[in-house]
């Protein structure tokens, strides 16, 4: 299993309507993240807007793709946009870069 953690950058005064956001992600989202094979997803976000993402998934560019497939990722990351800082034109979902793993205690 792969473990994926990334970094992005949620706009200061976007942050308490991010979190609410997030309170009640749609259904068909969750719906198509676990059929597309990211598990144990998880959002963390710091006080200045620092967000770290955590998942499992025994190939990120293929759970990635497959979510660019469904219609319900694109309706999400276009609501979403708006509350990221330095997307460089992307969407949120592609300006996800993982992080290199140092280490892991199992």
């Amino acid at each position: 299993m792969q473990r994926v953690c990334f970094l992005l950058r949620v706009r200061a005064d976007r942050i308490d309507e991010y979190r609410v956001r997030h309170e009640d992600v749609w259904q068909e989202m969750r719906e198509a993240l676990t059929a597309a094979g990211w598990h144990n997803y998880s959002l963390f976000l710091r006080e200045d807007g620092l967000l770290v993402g955590y998942l499992e998934t025994e190939d990120f560019e293929a759970a990635r793709a497959a979510m660019d497939a469904t219609d319900v990722n694109a309706r999400w990351q276009a609501d979403m946009a708006g509350f990221f800082e330095e997307l460089d034109g992307q969407g949120p979902d592609a300006a996800m870069v993982p992080l290199t793993e140092v280490f892991h205690l199992a």
